[in-house]
């Protein structure tokens, strides 16, 4: 789906907690929110750094699946340039799945950020680097014998037990990463998400100038947030 370049502008703007709210009144599971996840690098929650770009997805399989395909090339050498590099690691492994290396090879070839479904390694690496990354946790073992590469630009599944439904993320799918958290915004949501977005913003803005005059929550609240 194509998407106007000011549309795409006007979506950067917002905030990751901006575009979750809208996109629970679109109807998207947990308003695209991937819970779990949390910045670690260039540092922990830091309130500067946002990520921002459509979703470049690395499926991985455990070291032992056999039967899974392989990617032509290493994925670190296939990431689209402004992209967010989206790993999808299987549950429960001790391993990581990206290091400082691969970073500086996303780094190099202009991605936007990194998110990770499982575990990363390399922190003070990464940091370092400046690289805008969020992951669930770290580790201190390499993916060498535990997991590996399976299929890339494919459709991955985003699931946090306690949270309710899954998340799909699709390829180019717009990813969302700030101090709070890591949205995924699906692109034929967009368009709708960015309305929303501003229409919020501006109630937001009236209720904070009200909040400031001395005016009480409840009552301000119920008048602009109809």
């Amino acid at each position: 789906m194509a998407l106007r370049t000011e549309t795409i502008q006007a979506l950067r703007r917002f905030a990751s907690c901006d575009i979750g709210d809208a996109l629970v009144k679109l109807g998207v599971p947990n308003g695209g929110y991937l819970s779990g996840l949390k910045m670690f690098s260039p540092g922990l929650m830091c309130t500067s750094t946002k990520i921002f770009g459509p979703a470049y997805t690395v499926r991985m399989v455990r070291d032992s699946d056999k039967a899974s395909p392989t990617p032509p090339k290493h994925f670190a050498d296939a990431i689209p340039k402004g992209s967010v590099v989206f790993v999808s690691q299987p549950k429960g492994l001790v391993s990581a799945c990206w290091g400082g290396l691969m970073s500086t090879r996303a780094q190099q070839l202009g991605a936007a950020g990194v998110v990770i479904d499982g575990r990363f390694r390399d922190v003070a690496e990464h940091r370092q680097l400046g690289v805008g990354l969020f992951a669930r946790d770290v580790s201190i073992l390499g993916s060498a014998s535990f997991t590996r590469s399976s299929e890339l630009n494919v459709p991955v599944t985003y699931a946090e037990g306690s949270a309710g439904e899954s998340v799909v993320i699709q390829p180019g799918d717009y990813i969302v990463g700030d101090a709070d958290g890591v949205v995924a915004v699906p692109v034929g949501k967009i368009e709708r998400c960015v309305e929303l977005c501003q229409e919020r913003f501006e109630i937001d803005e009236e209720t904070r100038r009200c909040l400031e005059q001395g005016e009480e929550m409840g009552a301000t609240i119920k008048r602009l947030r109809k």
